[in-house]
């Protein structure tokens, strides 16, 4: 069996959403876990690197993953429980953790299969994972081992109320500096520079990191691509929306595959085919896995 050419490393988790009263509902995401989904149903070899539990929502997990055609040798289970995120709101979104000793915290990358770094050409980053301990030590180590192995890096942070973690800005620093490709929205921006406009912290990402294409998402509005000293807008793909739940995901998905699959191609036509992913996502309810028959469709 070939090894994959985009690995997403991070969390994956089940979501417990309120479906009013004494009733839930759960569902398998994760930041880390959707991306890595979505290359693979988009067509490229792809794995999702960290750990679930054993328990019937690791399983449900496992299965999801096995179903998308992900490389499981990369998929770790453990005794521990897998990650909860409870959405006990939806409108306000409202939510919390429960994490505490959870699998995911527990990933070794010593137990992934040889020479994996070899093959792959992106490795993905971001999510929740990089402001949970021991985790991001673990990611940073990953992170270092494929910078040094000629393997490319995605950084999303996708902020979350975890992100103020007080040694996260470290870590945000860290892989930033390293990233051949970064990716934040509109809201990141202001999550995480909450004293500076966008064009200031714009030039703040810059200054860490002026070589990487940087993607800043706009939801409705599309996107901008900064690269060199250059901005392009790009309009999103009109659709009738259901719901935006891994929106942002699905669009890292289609521009890591774009860049696997035609590395010569302009960021521009990465960009485009990552804002398919994102509008075919939308147009289905949850955290759709967007396919090729999906893009073609739009």
């Amino acid at each position: 069996m070939s090894l994959p050419l985009i690995v997403s490393a991070g969390e994956a988790l089940t979501d417990l959403v309120t479906a009013g009263g004494h009733r839930w509902e759960a569902h398998a995401g994760g930041a880390a876990w959707n991306v890595a989904r979505a290359c693979a149903r988009l067509g490229v070899p792809s794995a999702f690197a960290g750990a679930v539990g054993s328990d019937n929502f690791g399983q449900d997990i496992v299965e999801q993953s096995r179903q998308a055609g992900l490389d499981l040798r990369f998929l770790q289970q453990t005794d521990a429980p897998t990650l909860l995120a409870v959405v006990y709101s939806k409108d306000p979104p409202a939510y919390r953790f429960m994490g505490e000793n959870s699998a995911d915290l527990q990933f070794d990358p010593a137990r992934l299969p040889a020479d994996w770094l070899q093959t792959a050409r992106w490795l993905h980053l971001g999510g929740i994972s990089l402001a949970r301990w021991p985790l991001a030590d673990t990611l940073l180590k990953l992170l270092d081992a494929a910078h040094a192995a000629g393997v490319k890096i995605s950084f999303d942070p996708n902020a979350r109320i975890s992100h103020q973690h007080p040694d996260y800005p470290a870590v945000f620093r860290r892989v930033l500096e390293q990233a051949d490709l970064i990716k934040l929205s509109d809201e990141d921006m202001a999550f995480f520079f909450p004293d500076q406009n966008e064009a200031q912290a714009t030039a703040t990402l810059r200054e860490v990191n002026a070589d990487a294409p940087l993607i800043v998402t706009r939801g409705a509005q599309g996107a901008t691509l900064f690269e060199g000293g250059t901005r392009t807008d790009l309009p999103t793909f009109p659709v009738k929306v259901m719901d935006t739940v891994g929106a942002g995901d699905a669009l890292c998905a289609g521009v890591l595959v774009s860049a696997t699959e035609r590395p010569a191609a302009a960021w521009t036509e990465h960009l485009g085919l990552g804002l398919r992913a994102a509008a075919a996502a939308c147009a289905r309810a949850g955290a759709y896995a967007p396919t090729r028959e999906d893009l073609a469709t739009l």
